[in-house]
């Protein structure tokens, strides 16, 4: 429930801090004294598109914030969610836009997002607008308001659940015939390819390793040499290392029986002569190996140029890529080779899938046509007090293809006078039939929801008189369910004076601007603005006693 609201420099409000209460109340004043911008604030909090415009000239920045009790109201959930203090008995959501364009969004203190606004606002108050009585004409809201009726909503999401799934198997299976139409028209191509990297049979580094070799073979000769002519500077027996480090060895031996120092560079010695016969016998062997063989540096050069090529052709840089080609090739051949039983097994989960969404739309749909039969009975009985008292109100429920909220078209019919042909509600109903229906749909709807707080801004548009009086007392009847809060925003007497309590909205111009201000009205204003409601400009002693009579 609405408990405090206020603005702050937004448009013609300069500041606006007022108490609501509970119960029935009721918001008057002259058209254009700022009863929709005090909407338009409202708005901000529950999450609409913020504009710096709405800023009162001069200002930097407005605000905008109201205080609810959250009491009975089961919305704990919401604020565990998404980490936000939870008090019952008070909530404030605010909402600041500055000059610059800035917007800032918090409830009880915390910063939120405008979607966790709307997500909340969504819970705590309903403003149907005239607006919303054009709505009353669309699919969309006669089977929204259907289902709220019908209170359908686990079966209805049970069922999301399964359409989207079925949605999703039918889209698979549509991206697997296409996929494999365009495959098979590829088949021979990539039979092609896949039987060229059969053929060539690329090996794991095998173009590195066969280049290897191919530089090794192409310089053999210069290897050769050069391997023997360092075998000759270590093994030479006129020049050699070898037998000079012998000599210097056997030197330091004879020197150890006189010189002890010595034997430690003997044995030094005698282990680089080692080491360095070791390596003059295995440059030996690798020059005795090497031999240049120009039929194998043919074959390797011919195998690096097909190699070289293929890589070339699939943008890739060496073996391995060609070997992983290959095996996606195959593995494209081998899906093209099992299409038709991934598509047959796809058609079978999608019909199995079908069985189940169309059992629970029947199961949908059966909810509907039970809910509508009871609509129509309470909705012909609503609309009888309100002037209509051959209201012929009817739902046709029709069969159409499965949709996002099951398989049903709906349709309000909706027929105000005897021996008439009902037709749809849009066609054929006025504007002040349309109040006096999307009230009672309200009225209907609020009986089965928890909404804390419902504003009606001007349901009353297109009726007078005592239909006016019929109509309030709906809304009196609504607000005094626990809890319940009903604001209605009027310009008929007949609703201000059944008010719990009473709000006028006016205007004020200064020197500098026009100001837009709202008080709570007490009795004996009560009194006088119900007879302004009356008798217009001038306020005349039969006016104030009839609003007297009004308000008893």
């Amino acid at each position: 429930m609405l408990k405090h609201l206020y603005i702050k420099n937004y448009a013609l409000i300069e500041e606006l801090d007022i108490e609501m209460h509970r119960g029935f109340s009721v918001i008057t004043g002259e058209t254009g004294a700022g009863k929709s911008i005090m909407l338009g604030a409202i708005g901000l909090l529950l999450g609409q598109r913020a504009d710096s415009k709405v800023i009162q000239e001069g200002a930097q920045r407005c605000i905008i914030e109201a205080e609810f009790n959250l009491r009975d109201y089961h919305l704990e959930s919401f604020f565990e969610q998404n980490d936000i203090d939870y008090n019952e008995d008070e909530c404030i959501l605010r909402r600041e836009l500055t000059s610059t364009g800035k917007s800032r969004a918090f409830i009880n203190d915390t910063p939120a997002t405008v979607a966790q606004m709307k997500e909340l606002g969504e819970h705590l108050i309903d403003i149907h607008s005239q607006h919303q009585n054009l709505l009353l004409g669309t699919e969309d809201f006669q089977l929204n308001v259907l289902d709220i009726l019908a209170k359908d909503q686990m079966e209805l999401e049970k069922y999301r659940r399964l359409y989207n799934a079925y949605r999703n198997l039918q889209q698979e299976l549509e991206d697997t015939i296409e996929q494999s139409r365009k495959s098979a028209e590829e088949q021979d191509y990539l039979n092609y390819q896949y039987q060229q990297l059969e053929e060539l049979n690329p090996q794991p580094g095998e173009d590195e390793t066969l280049q290897q070799e191919s530089d090794l073979l192409s310089h053999a000769e210069e290897i050769k040499s050069t391997l023997f002519q360092t075998e000759s500077f270590l093994s030479s027996e006129d020049t050699g290392i070898l037998k000079t480090l012998r000599q210097a060895y056997q030197q330091m031996q004879n020197l150890a029986r006189l010189y002890p120092p010595a034997e430690e560079f003997s044995e030094r010695l005698e282990s680089s002569y080692i080491e360095l016969k070791d390596i003059a016998g295995e440059v030996s062997d690798q020059g005795e190996s090497i031999e240049y063989d120009p039929e194998r540096l043919q074959q390797i050069n011919e195998r690096l140029d097909i190699l070289y090529s293929i890589e070339q052709k699939h943008h890739v840089s060496n073996s391995d890529e060609l070997i992983r080609i290959r095996e996606e090739l195959s593995r494209r051949l081998e899906a093209i080779n099992n299409s038709d039983e991934m598509i047959n097994q796809l058609r079978l989960k999608l019909s199995m899938a079908q069985e189940e969404v169309e059992k629970q739309a029947n199961r949908l749909s059966q909810l509907r046509k039970n809910a509508a039969k009871i609509v129509e009975k309470d909705m012909q009985e609503k609309l009888i007090p309100l002037g209509i008292p051959n209201a012929y109100f009817h739902i046709v429920i029709e069969q159409t293809e499965l949709k996002a909220n099951g398989q049903d078209h709906v349709t309000y019919f909706f027929n105000a006078n005897k021996n008439s042909t009902p037709q749809p509600i849009a066609q054929v109903a006025s504007g002040g039939e349309i109040s006096r229906i999307m009230l009672c749909l309200k009225s209907l709807i609020s009986g089965v929801s928890n909404l804390p707080t419902i504003i009606f801004d001007e349901i009353d548009t297109g009726v007078s008189g005592r239909i006016a009086e019929c109509m309030a007392q709906i809304m009196k009847e609504m607000s005094q369910k626990e809890s319940r809060q009903v604001i209605s925003i009027t310009h008929l007497p007949q609703i201000a004076a059944l008010g719990t309590s009473h709000y006028r909205v006016y205007k004020e111009d200064t020197k500098k601007k026009t100001l837009s201000h709202i008080i709570e009205l007490n009795p004996s204003q009560r009194v006088e603005e119900i007879a302004h409601m009356l008798s217009g400009a001038q306020v005349t002693e039969a006016a104030i006693e009839n609003a007297k009579q009004l308000l008893k």
